[in-house]
């Protein structure tokens, strides 16, 4: 469910391309305006708003918020404006040179979207970059991360609802048997993680926690500063339980010493659209505040009044 408020009776793709070209002329540019439309037009409406702002004025519409904006805010309105799939091959790309902990991008990517949002991902990264995803995350990975991450990423799943509750059973022994040997990446391991459904994961990571006495994840923490371990926990929260993961996430990113900018905008911009309801439950369950108020209280100006309005709490 999507917290986005777009309105029923929104102005046609044409007067907001024309309100937009009005928000960048004069002696400045007039944000509020440009929030105003952008935060509350869904992907299809700002696809069109962007066809219809390059047939009238012959610039890319990104290219003049890229010139007009500036920091976060130009991050997040840039990101927001671009399609889905060409947004995350844009992340996707960003994250291959340099992937971190507070840049799992690709496993987010991978593991959040449906099998063909993926697909649509590697064209368009094919398209803009000239080289595919998987090669990228292939050169720039190396071990244990390259063995998972490129598998990840080349996924096809099947998204049906149907589970092989036997199948479960002995794929959860698998897993218990390797992860109690510490073959953490084991090519057992990888093939269940990377080609399963994520029915049939719940149903095998449901009867290992039932059957073995902890939840995988537990078990995945019996080294905390193991890099590729952590890799595991997030891939399997990714694929199982995706807004406990971004809630996390973005606790860690509005906690630490200096907000991680960059993963409060991917978290926003990529789910807004999503699951942010969940999210938003999620991390005030977790942490008796709500978003809106932890996010009002780490951020200023307009870059503030962006994200409180995708999160479906500004009205700008």
């Amino acid at each position: 469910m999507a917290s986005l408020k777009v309105p029923q009776s929104a102005p046609s793709p044409a007067e907001d391309a024309e309100q937009l070209h009005k928000a960048f002329g004069g002696w400045g540019t007039n944000e509020h305006l440009i929030i105003s439309i952008l935060a509350h037009r869904n992907a299809s409406q700002r696809k069109l708003i962007r066809q219809v702002y390059a047939e009238t004025y012959g610039e890319d519409l990104l290219k003049t918020l890229d010139k007009e904006l500036s920091s976060d805010f130009e991050r997040t309105v840039l990101l927001w404006t671009l399609e889905p799939s060409e947004r995350d091959a844009y992340l996707a790309n960003e994250a291959t040179k340099k992937f971190t902990s507070s840049n799992w991008a690709l496993v987010e990517i991978a593991c959040t979207r449906a099998s063909h949002e993926l697909f649509a991902i590697r064209q368009v990264y094919h398209s803009q970059y000239k080289k595919s995803l998987e090669e990228d995350v292939a050169y720039h990975t190396s071990g244990d991360f390259r063995k998972l991450l490129v598998p990840l990423v080349s996924s096809i799943r099947y998204e049906g609802p149907e589970v092989n509750t036997m199948l479960a059973k002995s794929e959860a022994k698998i897993l218990h048997d390797k992860i109690s040997e510490k073959v953490y990446s084991d090519e057992e391991v990888i093939r269940i993680i990377t080609t399963r459904s994520k029915a049939q994961l719940v149903a095998t990571l449901n009867h290992y926690n039932d059957h073995f006495g902890n939840a995988i994840n537990k078990d995945l923490k019996a080294d905390p500063k193991d890099d590729f371990l952590k890799l595991l926990r997030a891939t399997t929260k990714c694929l199982t339980r995706p807004e406990k993961y971004f809630e996390k996430l973005l606790r860690q990113s509005i906690r630490k010493l200096g907000t991680d900018e960059r993963a409060l905008i991917r978290v926003i911009t990529t789910r807004a659209e999503f699951d942010m309801e969940r999210i938003k439950e999620e991390y005030q369950r977790r942490n008796t505040v709500p978003l809106d108020r932890a996010i009002a209280g780490d951020t200023t100006g307009d870059y503030e009044k962006m994200l409180l309005a995708l999160i479906g709490h500004g009205n700008a």
